[in-house]
């Protein structure tokens, strides 16, 4: 089943590449008592998401910290050397936490899982972005297969 607005962000730990090692992310600490906003996509150095999804987010980081968030996260079925190492090449820095769920359990309890099997990367994250109120989702946007409109920082930002 889906998450759905409404619903408690599960209990899981994520990893983030802090100070050249992994560091676990606990949801409870994120999510906790924060406004955040969190996007998923299907893998770090594809196509839309580095050309486009994260690129949004990193240049609007102020315009949403200004309305009250206090985290912007991207989540992709990644190891957190990858989602480090590409969050490095955009220059994501302390704009946006770039968070790895290597097994994709987060993404399974979220619902949002999709089969990339065709394409040689197996279970990743569907494309989407949520905004979350003390670890409760306020606003949830899954993108269509193929689509980038719902989950842009721009269109997200409208939400906030």
């Amino acid at each position: 089943m889906t998450i759905a607005t409404g619903d408690k962000i599960p209990s899981a730990t994520l990893m983030e590449m802090r100070d050249g090692a992994p560091r676990a992310v606990k949801t409870e600490e994120l999510f906790g008592g924060k406004k955040v906003v969190l996007f998923g996509l299907p893998g770090a150095f594809t196509p839309t998401c580095s050309a486009k999804h994260l690129p949004g987010f990193i240049q609007y980081a102020e315009a949403f910290r200004e309305k009250g968030v206090d985290t912007i996260a991207c989540l992709s079925v990644n190891d957190a050397f990858v989602m480090g190492a590409w969050g490095n090449s955009v220059g994501a820095g302390d704009k946006v936490l770039m968070l790895a769920d290597g097994n994709g359990d987060f993404t399974k309890e979220l619902g949002l899982e999709m089969d990339a099997t065709k394409y040689g990367m197996g279970s990743r994250c569907q494309r989407f972005a949520m905004v979350v109120e003390d670890g409760v989702v306020k606003k949830l946007n899954v993108e269509e297969p193929g689509a980038f409109q719902v989950s842009a920082a721009e269109y997200v930002l409208k939400q906030v």
